[in-house]
């Protein structure tokens, strides 16, 4: 089974094929567990349009099997006369849909091995396989190289450390205060020079970095990031981001917020070691 998976990693990303791997796990579905899509399409006339949808949805990799399964839940729960047989076929799909996970991991597991040969360290795969879209390979490799070689920049350990210290504030302070500051950052409320020129670099970054990850141009995306190095490092030397004042200290609480949300839209950066 190792070598199958590492098989079809291979085919995946030599061919640089790009698609969700649990669109194609579906199409494995009848002749395992024992059912046809069809058979889901209750004889219920309330149901059967809905669930001809949600199958749709599922098969095209747009809805995981989980949420397959409580769909489909809802739907026949709609039904007044729920056959013996429509319960098995629920059955089967749960099993399937349950089993999905499992089977994702164990290519990812395959996948690590794969790119660990090829100078990948693991938490930088860690790193992109907490992103969204994690089941398509060629993606998920290409998100993975952009960071590895950002990381061998000398931008990329002095920004790591820059997102560090911002998430760690800004999560004690979450945990102090019982609240999310995710939301209100104004540069109007900025009292230094060093804080305006992070307001004004999280602009410019978000504004490359958002059609860069629309795009899947990483590399793009990394090195719109890199240049948030220099004024998160002035901030956090000039700036003392607990002020007594309490709007002050919300505005760059915010602010950090920022930072997370923006450099974690390309990677989960809480995975890298160091």
């Amino acid at each position: 089974l190792r070598r199958a998976a590492l098989g079809v990693i291979r085919l995946v990303l030599g061919n640089a094929a790009e698609f969700p791997l649990i669109a194609v796990f579906s199409l494995a579905a009848p002749s395992h567990f024992g059912f046809e899509w069809e058979d889901i399409e209750i004889n219920a006339v309330k149901s059967k349009a809905n669930l001809r949808d949600l199958l749709a949805a599922f098969e095209a990799g747009h809805l995981s099997g989980e949420m397959a399964v409580m769909s489909a839940r809802l739907l026949l729960g709609e039904a007044q006369d729920e056959t013996q047989a429509e319960k098995e076929t629920l059955r089967r799909l749960e099993l399937f849909s349950t089993s999905m996970p499992d089977l994702l991991a164990f290519f990812h597991d395959r996948l690590k091995v794969f790119l660990k040969d090829q100078g990948i360290r693991h938490d930088v795969i860690d790193a992109c396989l907490a992103m969204p879209g994690n089941d398509d390979l060629t993606l998920l490799v290409k998100r993975a190289e952009a960071l590895a070689a950002f990381l061998k920049t000398e931008d990329g350990p002095n920004l790591l450390q820059g997102f560090k210290r911002a998430n760690t504030i800004l999560s004690q302070a979450e945990a102090k205060d019982g609240v999310e500051y995710s939301y209100g950052a104004d540069a109007k409320f900025a009292e230094t020079d060093e804080e305006r020129a992070l307001f004004a670099a999280l602009d410019t970054a978000e504004t490359a970095i958002t059609p860069a990850m629309r795009s899947e141009d990483f590399a793009a995306a990394m090195a719109a990031m890199a240049q948030l190095r220099a004024p998160i490092d002035a901030f956090f030397t000039a700036v003392q981001v607990n002020s007594d004042n309490p709007i002050i200290r919300r505005n760059r609480l915010n602010l950090l917020h920022r930072i997370r949300a923006i450099c974690s839209g390309v990677a989960d950066l809480t995975k890298i070691d160091g």
